[in-house]
């Protein structure tokens, strides 16, 4: 199992803890900080989803005038590590 900690930039959360497991699926994520229901929504939605396939329905989702959203910080955080 990969464990994955990211600081986000630009949104209301603080930290994002993923967990891929040896198959390159999303096993787990996390969210400190933030929207807390619509976070969980998020997490449970992603549960189970290759990382690109998350990064094709959630890249360049933005929050307000953000520039970014936590959606969007998920896909930078498997960017990030080249997932």
């Amino acid at each position: 199992m990969k464990h994955i900690t990211y600081i986000p930039v630009g949104t209301c959360s603080k930290r994002i803890d993923i967990d891929i497991d040896e198959n390159g699926i999303i096993h787990d994520v996390s969210f400190v900080g933030g929207c807390n229901g619509n976070l969980k929504g998020i997490c449970s939605l992603v549960r189970g989803m290759k990382p690109e396939d998350v990064k094709k329905r959630l890249d360049g989702i933005l929050c307000g005038s953000k520039g970014t959203s936590c959606p969007d910080q998920l896909c930078r955080a498997l960017e990030q590590e080249g997932l």
